[in-house]
């Protein structure tokens, strides 16, 4: 049997574990993954002597924001930072791009958008709002139908005026129209209740709380507001039987709802972001609002349950939430934590954030690339395809070195606008290469990625 191109590792993450092999790729995908010697005369080969072969990220929450706000993110720019941080998939939020996607001619005009632009792969989520759950909410299929890989909705206002929120009623309608589709349903996690609670509480202390001040905007957004909304889609996904996932948790307090979910057979899942594993709310200096983001990044003591959570499984995966914007609406002038637009610039560096941690903790790089890689692809309907290093798979490969080190600085950062909590933080692992289907994929060269419509 004759590959087109091997690649051959003493260090090769596998789905059974870490071993030296040799990966053979024809047409794209991995056609075999057979024992580090078993290469035929005369075959290409690319050798890694140094570092570790790992299947390339998978990052299932990115805000691209093209068109219509792509001064923020456009896919060439994204996708470019996603290829230097080791992810050869990206799966783009429905907001804040106009239109949002929630509707068919809006799937349309993504991929429209998305042609001959994008260094990685790319799928598209649709966004579930009051429009389209109206009444059988019939109209989520259509949208499925035309690509979308499945739904984002909020639960309370998401920002944009053009992507309004669901109450619990307009959820139940969605999971109802979703059942027996295998299409996730995403939720972001924060009931307006306690969230408008705390801000007329807030409005009558006197002095004014500090704007500057990130303990002011912790103190916004309670934990409660988060295992609350958790403890409703519990009962919603359990009475519906549809599977429910609750995107970028930072609040630990959830994770005894996620517990009992699990131990009753409950379809509820859940991912954190690399920022709620790396930072803490007492590294937030004052007035520096590229910290903010909804929900917020909060204490040490939460940071390190949300890594039990992640190691006893009850975290299913971490993805980016790179949620960027232009540095006018980061309130940089005042340093208002209160009016700065919420959203972290991260997804060149999630995967380096999160092994620096694991690595700090004495974890595995296979289970990092469990939670980056295998699950995220799994949970976009594309396991079997991406995600893994396995016959069959697309051969989307990344050379990475785990012990090697980097400080980020502004021109490295391939995000169209730099400005990160990142910058100046020293992470371990680097990137050396990134494939697409076997093809290097090169910041400056082609635009091989391709839009992944649903099956």
């Amino acid at each position: 049997m004759t590959a087109e191109r091997i690649f051959r590792a003493r260090r090769v993450l596998t789905p059974s574990g870490e071993r030296a092999a040799s990966v053979h790729v024809r047409d794209g995908r991995i056609a075999r993954v057979a024992a580090y010697d078993d290469v035929p005369a005369g075959a290409p080969v690319i050798e890694v002597r140094d570092g570790v072969l790992m299947p390339g990220a998978v990052d299932t929450h990115v805000h691209v924001n093209e068109p219509g706000r792509t001064e923020w993110e456009g896919f060439a720019s994204a996708t470019r930072a996603a290829a230097a941080g080791g992810m050869t998939t990206v799966v783009d939020m429905p907001l804040n791009s106009l239109p949002p996607v929630t509707s068919e001619r809006a799937v349309d005009v993504k991929a429209e958008a998305l042609e001959g632009q994008c260094r990685v792969d790319v799928g598209l989520w649709g966004g579930a709002v009051p429009d389209n759950t109206a009444g059988d909410a019939a109209a989520l299929r259509t949208v499925l139908k035309r690509g979308a890989l499945g739904f984002k909705c909020f639960l309370a206002p998401s920002g944009v005026d053009e992507f309004p929120c669901l109450d619990e009623g307009r959820v139940r309608a969605a999971l109802r129209a979703l059942h027996g589709t295998g299409a996730v349903f995403m939720v972001h996690a924060e009931l307006p209740g306690p969230l408008d609670a705390q801000a007329a509480a807030m409005a009558a202390e006197q002095p004014a709380p500090d704007p500057r001040a990130y303990d002011t905007w912790l103190r916004a957004r309670p934990a409660a507001a988060e295992d609350e909304a958790v403890e409703m889609l519990y009962r919603a996904c359990r009475d519906t039987g549809t599977p429910v996932h609750v995107v970028h948790l930072s609040s630990a307090g959830a994770l005894r709802t996620l517990e009992k979910a699990r131990d009753e057979g409950v379809p509820l899942s859940a991912e954190t972001a690399p920022h709620y594993l790396h930072f803490t709310a007492e590294r937030v200096p004052p007035g520096a609002t590229w910290y903010k983001c909804a929900p917020p990044i909060r204490g040490a003591a939460n940071r390190e349950a949300l890594w039990r959570g992640l190691e006893d499984g009850l975290i299913r995966m971490v993805v980016s939430d790179h949620s960027p914007c232009t540095p006018d609406l980061k309130s940089l002038a005042t340093g208002d934590f209160m009016t700065a637009w919420g959203g972290i610039a991260g997804l060149q560096f999630s995967l380096a954030a999160v092994w620096t941690e694991a690595r700090a903790r004495g974890l595995a790089l296979e289970r990092v690339a469990r939670w980056m890689c295998a699950a995220p692809a799994e949970h976009a309907g594309l396991g079997g395809r991406k995600g893994a290093i396995a016959e069959g798979c697309d051969a989307d490969l990344v050379v990475f070195d785990p012990d090697a080190s980097f400080t980020v600085t502004a021109p490295f950062v391939h995000h169209r606008n730099k400005l990160t909590p990142y910058e100046g933080e020293t992470l371990f692992g680097a990137v050396r290469a990134t494939y697409l289907r076997g093809e290097p994929v090169d910041g400056e060269g082609a635009a091989h990625g391709r839009w992944i419509p649903r099956r």
